[in-house]
């Protein structure tokens, strides 16, 4: 069933931001390739721009979950293809020295299909990648263009990603402004779903000193929880979804099997409620003279 003239309903999805935890999003969209739905607009930020696209360009959920397997199933294999981005030629290491910060571009190069289109105009579901203008401080929203530089900017986490030089604007991670793009999920969908995957506050041990690193992680993760609160105010979902992602860190994405097993115990749910929303919207066209 997809969105048409026939009358089903558009669906609108929003896929937000949350590092490793992101993979949590493809039991979600197993389940709807399981019921048969295709939405009919999606939106991303971060992660969930980069699961998003490969699913606006016709992958099947259980496609992206091979994919996920393959390429972070193993400490060997994800630094081995991090590496990759990271140094591809001693002469370049002597040309610009050895920085910390990964190149996003590079990193979306070695995660996405070989087939993966180029543009959005090659997508096959019409898809909208949210970023972070780090000049202006505003949010950035790409539809059209060059699909991979766009998807890049809106998973540069600040630091650990070098910013994107893009259409003349220096991009960061669109969590910084979005993380769960409700507002960009389609022009008043029929039945608009949110997948938030921020993750929980950490059950801390009251002796633990938390260092540097965690307080950056836990700030960031505070502010975007609060942002992800205002945004459903001002654009309440008809189905919202929140997997039990506490005791998955940040950058855990080797993980990767176990995150999305805590996803999966969401799946029956979210196809029922899902089930209950289409057979309201079926009823309401029906009463409707």
């Amino acid at each position: 069933m997809t969105s048409s003239a026939t009358g089903d309903p558009r669906i609108g999805i929003a896929l937000g931001g949350g590092s490793a935890r992101g993979l949590a999003h493809i039991p979600f969209i197993e389940a709807m390739d399981e019921m048969g739905l295709r939405p009919a607009s999606i939106a991303g930020t971060s992660i969930g721009a980069l699961i998003g696209s490969g699913w606006a360009a016709g992958l099947e959920g259980r496609v992206i979950r091979e994919l996920a397997y393959d390429m972070l199933g193993s400490m060997n294999s994800l630094f081995g293809r991090l590496l990759s981005t990271h140094m591809r030629s001693i002469k370049q290491v002597l040309a610009e020295g050895l920085s910390i910060q990964l190149d996003a571009e590079r990193v979306v190069d070695a995660f996405t299909p070989i087939d993966m289109p180029e543009r959005f105009s090659a997508l096959k579901i019409p898809f909208a990648c949210v970023a972070t203008d780090f000049r202006s401080w505003h949010q950035v929203v790409y539809t059209s263009g060059l699909l991979k530089p766009a998807i890049a900017g809106s998973l540069a986490i600040p630091s650990l990603f070098k910013p994107v030089h893009f259409q003349k604007r220096l991009l960061v991670d669109g969590g910084v402004v979005n993380p769960l793009p409700l507002d960009c999920a389609g022009d008043d969908p029929d039945i608009l779903i949110g997948i938030d995957v921020n993750g929980d506050p950490h059950d801390w041990p009251s002796d633990f000193v938390p260092s540097a690193l965690d307080i950056g992680l836990g700030s960031a993760q505070i502010m975007m929880h609060q942002l992800t609160a205002h945004m459903i105010a001002a654009y309440p979902p008809d189905l919202y979804f929140r997997p039990h992602l506490r005791a998955y860190g940040a950058y855990e994405y080797w993980r990767v099997r176990e995150i999305i097993a805590a996803s999966d115990a969401d799946k029956d749910r979210f196809k029922r409620e899902l089930a209950a929303k289409l057979e309201a919207f079926i009823g309401d066209r029906q009463r409707t003279p």
